[in-house]
């Protein structure tokens, strides 16, 4: 059984992957997919819709299945069937609980939203689920609305949006951090409802034929009206009224989806459906796209599948013939949403972690070479992933936090690997487990502001700095943080368990110094390849800007973990400490820094990340208290830890 689980694993794992890849299928008779291919223009890149509705949902509700309270079964099969609803049947979509509420514990956000204690807590059928809210296991209290929930309140929310938005984000209140938040959520809601028709007509591209039809008839009898001579009124209150529902779709949407009915291929010729709809004026002819997707949208409404789909084939044709490579992008973009490859290799980390844990009690190689290949597989899984960004975008793997996040991990977890083929012992197993997961579920909650391939700005739109100083000083990131895990592994080791002899004490000491090597050459490289591209864009070499200093910190750590090394000042115990203090000075470069609010490179003050980086620098001084403990207190932590089944394992008598 030892001899064959490896291959086993593997072979399982290898399953799942091939699963999670398969093409997506539709859920119903309608042709979603095909409609969540087509493509549109928003920040600055063509995207497919089924990108705008997932990244919406993300940003509305923090997740992409549309459920409701006591209902196991999300309300719509799909992030794409909950953007034709609101596209094309906003008074259902009106009542989907979408809009995710923050700090509902503070009595004046529950009272903006019309709300008591009361009201929102949640009352369980069950009485087992009714003690468990009780215990914070279940919600207790409801946290997502509905639009219609929200819309007697929009005023109010408007009105203190307004008050809070000159505000420095950095000093809001949580109170003002959430209305702004609700805010944007509900401007984002009602743009997408004015993307493609108006809301409130219902059989748009009827009303568009007669438009087409009636135009040059009804502009004759507005210029009669003008002239004072005898004219049609009926026609010029029909042409006023739809002008001016074209003005407010043209207001109210952000959300560039007619291209020009001609073969010119540039992108700034894209408009909005309001934008559109108002050229005909001047045109005399409705922009094809723009009457495709109203008659999308009546089939939709009227639940003709067969209508809907062959609407679709005929779009697609369309499309096709002059938008090939917009289409092709936005094709494999949907296919790429779909397979969510960072979040199977989250779940293939995780499996790894414990996997790699449990072989340090029993069956160290078959547990451990098991481990070793799932961590294999995820981090292939994840360089996938981070291939096709790279092509999606045509940039280099780093352009954005969420970005770097994906790519600290990667790095890590690479590096892991290399460290694991040569010692073959589950400690870089276990800190490649530990990191990719973490990376990931970061990279998951910097995805909840929206869109994460979008352009970059002006002034950072360099792919060569973007390949060389943003690279290398992530992976000098990725580097630091892998010492500082494997650090944390050899402190609570050696701590709680008997599992840290001497031998896999001296290989975590080699693994620790020979990464710290490394992370201080990237870090060094990369913040001087920095340097040099400020003075390039910004006209100096280095100005103390908080990113800047926050560089110079990990270069200068890793050297002084270096020199005192040398120097005979810290031995094994010693390096470890200071290699988990790196983990706090990386984490304050990378989060900590963006969250000031000011300098050249602040991404705002987020009230979540300030708290998870506080949590996180709060654990790493914990550790590094443990570290610090008399080796004599270490032999007593160890002499209650249960012995383990492979053989009694020798102490560490280093400092």
């Amino acid at each position: 059984m030892k001899k064959i689980f490896p291959p086993l694993v593997l072979i399982a794992a290898l399953t799942f992957v091939g699963m999670s890849l398969l093409p997506p299928k539709n859920q119903s008779e309608f042709d979603l997919i095909g409609f969540g291919r087509l493509p549109v223009l928003a920040h600055g890149r063509i995207k497919p819709l089924d990108t705008v509705a997932r990244s919406s949902l993300l940003q509305l509700q923090s997740r992409q299945a549309v459920r409701i309270l006591h209902v196991k079964d999300p309300v719509v099969s799909s992030p794409i069937e909950w953007l034709l609803d609101v596209f094309y049947r906003p008074e259902k979509a009106d009542t989907y609980h979408t809009f995710a509420v923050d700090h509902l514990e503070q009595p004046e956000v529950m009272a903006m939203i019309g709300r008591t204690p009361e009201t929102l807590r949640i009352k369980y059928d069950s009485a087992v689920l009714n003690i468990l809210a009780i215990a914070d296991v279940v919600p207790k209290t409801q946290r997502r609305f509905s639009f219609n929930d929200l819309q007697p309140h929009l005023g109010t929310i408007e009105a203190q949006a307004r008050l809070a938005a000159p505000i420095e984000s950095a000093v809001r209140t949580p109170f003002q951090r959430s209305v702004m938040q609700l805010y944007a959520n509900l401007r984002l809601y009602l743009q997408l409802r004015h993307a493609v028709v108006a809301p409130d007509r219902p059989n748009f591209v009827r009303d568009l034929i007669q438009f087409q039809n009636k135009l040059p008839e009804s502009i004759a009898a507005f210029r009669a009206q003008q002239a004072g001579q005898t004219h049609d009124a009926a026609a010029v209150s029909s042409l006023m009224e739809l002008g001016e529902r074209f003005d407010l779709m043209a207001k109210m949407s952000m959300l560039l989806v007619a291209p020009p009915d001609t073969d010119e291929r540039d992108i700034t010729l894209w408009k909005t459906a309001g934008d559109s709809l108002l050229g005909t004026f001047q045109s005399m002819q409705v922009n094809s796209t723009v009457l495709a997707y109203a008659g999308l949208g009546q089939a939709w409404r009227e639940q003709k599948p067969a209508e809907f789909n062959k609407l679709m084939s005929l779009f697609h044709d369309s499309l096709d013939k002059r938008f090939d490579a917009e289409m092709g992008k936005s094709a494999k973009e949907t296919r790429f949403n779909a397979a969510e490859p960072f979040y199977t290799s989250m779940l293939l980390y995780a499996v790894a972690f414990f996997m790699a844990i449990f072989s340090w009690l029993f069956w160290p190689t078959a547990l451990g070479r098991g481990a070793f290949y799932i961590i294999g597989l995820a981090w292939l899984l994840a360089t996938a992933g981070i291939i096709t960004r790279m092509v999606l975008e045509w940039r280099p793997p780093v352009t954005n936090l969420y970005s770097s996040a994906l790519f600290i991990g990667w790095g890590a977890v690479g590096l892991c690997l290399i460290l694991e083929s040569v010692f073959k012992n589950a400690i870089a197993s276990v800190a490649a487990g530990t990191i990719g997961f973490i990376t990931l579920i970061i990279a998951h909650h910097l995805s909840l502001s929206g869109d994460t391939l979008v352009m970059m700005s002006a002034v950072l739109d360099t792919n060569i700095w973007l390949a060389t100083h943003v690279v290398i000083v992530t992976t000098g990131y990725a580097a630091t943080y892998l010492a500082g895990f494997l650090a944390v592994i050899y402190i609570l080791r050696g701590v709680f368990t008997r599992t840290l002899d001497k031998g896999t004490a001296e290989s975590l000491n080699r693994m620790v110094y020979g990464i710290v090597c490394f992370a201080t050459l990237c870090s060094f490289v990369g913040t001087v390849l920095g340097g040099i591209w400020a003075d390039q864009s910004w006209g100096r070499f280095w100005g103390w800007d908080p990113k800047e200093n926050g560089a110079l910190i990990i270069v200068l750590w890793n050297v002084i973990i270096l020199h005192a090394r040398w120097g005979g000042m810290i031995k094994q115990r010693g390096l470890m400490s200071l290699a988990v203090v790196g983990n706090i000075v990386t984490s304050w470069s990378w989060f900590g820094t963006n969250m000031l609010g000011i300098g050249l490179h602040s991404y705002g003050f987020t009230d979540a990340a300030f708290v998870a980086l506080i949590a996180f620098v709060t654990l790493q001084l914990a550790i590094i208290g443990l570290a610090n403990i008399p080796l004599e207190n270490w032999r007593s932590f160890r002499a209650s830890a249960p012995a383990t089944p492979a053989k009694k394992l020798e102490t560490v008598g280093a400092k």
